[in-house]
């Protein structure tokens, strides 16, 4: 037998296991795109955590000078360090 006989493919099998491998890695591809999703939603809440606790205590809120806020709306001393 030559070469060219035992090398022969089934060109409707050959297209339907392509089409079954592009709708497995489709499949892959949006799980991914999920989890890179989640991933950024995660970063940027730690990141906005991050830069609420790096303001100083003493900086104005809401456009008020820290003898213009009522008083009470500091940070609660008495909870700092918990999670």
């Amino acid at each position: 037998m030559s070469r060219s006989t035992d090398r022969q493919i089934d060109p409707a099998a050959a297209t339907a296991s392509l089409a079954a491998e592009a709708a497995l890695l489709e499949g892959r591809l949006s799980l991914l795109r999920e989890a890179i999703d989640s991933v950024d939603a995660r970063i940027d809440a730690v990141s906005e955590t991050l830069r609420r606790l790096r303001r100083p205590a003493t900086e104005p809120t809401g456009g008020e000078t820290p003898e213009e806020r009522p008083s009470g709306t500091g940070p609660d001393r008495s909870k700092r360090g918990r999670a």
